[in-house]
């Protein structure tokens, strides 16, 4: 017999204060039950991971093609995009560059990026005390990923401010996404200019794009949506992934020091980063069809939350989920998503973030904060502004 829902009382998820304090909110939402209807935004919340799994899964049912934003607006906008497109559409628009992030072609880059992250920590160990985002979690990304989309030089200052918008516009229609409306639309716009122009490198992903068009196996108008596609959650889902891996080794030297002793503990330490502090707070899909999930009925046309960062604490999975513990099996985080929509770049994300750690492991014995860490405020991506550290280097 089909349940009725909780209904929550945890206060609005997109405020500021929850945004920069997510986790207790979260915690509230698991507690009342494995579908949870949020009033304020008119959306039956799935905070556990059973069922977030479950929806990531079954992607006939809890559909993207009709966007995975919290507003309309964005969901309108958004069309055309990987993102927000299901079944063959979908798989049609990721083969168009899949070649270039599959792990063959990651093993080829794998030189490439290992170099250039050995240049940043280099010179992130001279000044010795630095700011962990700006100095090491964005300058790595932010030299590879335009590199491999074929952005231009010119437009790439804007790169971090367009592609936070993006992902804040994907929330309700709240502060923060309407002040992203603009910004958001200015990089498309860009994005059309540069396409329409042909200004991407021959041999870059947007080149692949290009070609795609002049071959007609893609429309034209499709090229902008898709670049915007692609580059901004490569930037953001990395660097979050590195602050957040050098935020947590330096509260816990214990598990730095056990990484330092076992680096065979790296790729799963790099999952357990994720799992703890997701670069994805969540997206929504929408309902398809009558459905039961956990015994609760779900109405076709309704909306469900899939929450990545709250299933990543699921007390249900994972024992002691708050703390920070490189041995645990963490592989089964939802951190990049799952399935069909999994993140495209989740395996350049953890290239980057690997070869960064190893340069880091090579020379520094300890991570230390010499300030106040500062949590950027977006509705979707949780990541660290500001991160004040001293790195210690190895005798």
């Amino acid at each position: 017999m089909p349940q009725r829902f909780a209904s929550s009382d945890a206060g609005d998820l997109y405020s500021r204060s929850a945004i920069l304090d997510p986790y207790p909110h979260y915690s509230r939402l698991r507690a009342q039950g494995p579908v949870v209807w949020l009033e304020r935004h008119k959306v039956f919340a799935l905070p556990r991971y059973a069922e977030c799994k479950a929806a990531l899964l079954d992607d006939s049912t809890f559909v993207s093609g009709a966007g995975v934003a919290l507003n309309p607006v964005t969901n309108r906008l958004a069309r055309g995009t990987t993102l927000n497109s299901d079944g063959a559409q979908h798989d049609e628009r990721r083969k168009l560059v899949a070649h270039r992030l599959t792990p063959r072609a990651l093993r080829e880059m794998h030189d490439q990026v290992d170099a250039q992250a050995g240049r940043v920590v280099a010179s992130a160990l001279e000044r010795g005390r630095i700011d962990g985002v700006e100095d090491l979690a964005t300058a790595l990304p932010m030299s590879i990923v335009p590199d491999l989309v074929g952005w231009p030089e010119e437009g790439r200052d804007r790169l971090l401010a367009w592609g936070a918008a993006t992902f804040d516009a994907l929330g309700p229609m709240n502060g923060q996404a309407v002040r992203s409306i603009r910004p958001s639309v200015q990089m498309l716009r860009y994005a059309h200019g540069v396409a329409k122009d042909r200004r991407l490198r021959e041999g870059s992903l947007g080149g692949d794009l290009l070609q795609a068009v002049d071959e007609g196996r893609l429309d034209a108008a499709e090229c902008p949506k898709l670049l915007v596609d692609y580059l901004a959650p490569s930037i953001d889902t990395t660097l979050s992934a590195i602050a957040s891996a050098l935020y947590l080794f330096a509260l816990h030297p214990d598990q730095w020091q056990a990484l330092r002793a076992d680096r065979g503990l790296l790729s799963n330490a790099i999952n357990e980063v994720v799992r703890l502090e997701s670069p994805l707070r969540a997206f929504s899909r929408k309902v398809a069809a009558d459905t039961t999930l956990a015994d609760v009925e779900l109405p076709a046309g309704s909306r469900v939350l899939v929450m990545y960062a709250s299933a990543n604490r699921d007390e249900l999975v994972w024992d002691s989920p708050e703390a920070f513990d490189i041995t645990r099996d963490a592989t089964q985080q939802l951190g990049f998503g799952h399935g069909a929509h999994g993140c495209a770049g989740q395996g350049l994300a953890r290239l980057e973030t690997r070869t960064i750690l190893g340069h880091l492991l090579d020379g520094v014995e300890r991570i230390e904060l010499t300030g106040k860490p500062v949590w950027a405020v977006n509705n979707i991506i949780h990541r660290l502004e500001h991160l004040p550290l001293e790195l210690i280097p190895a005798r």
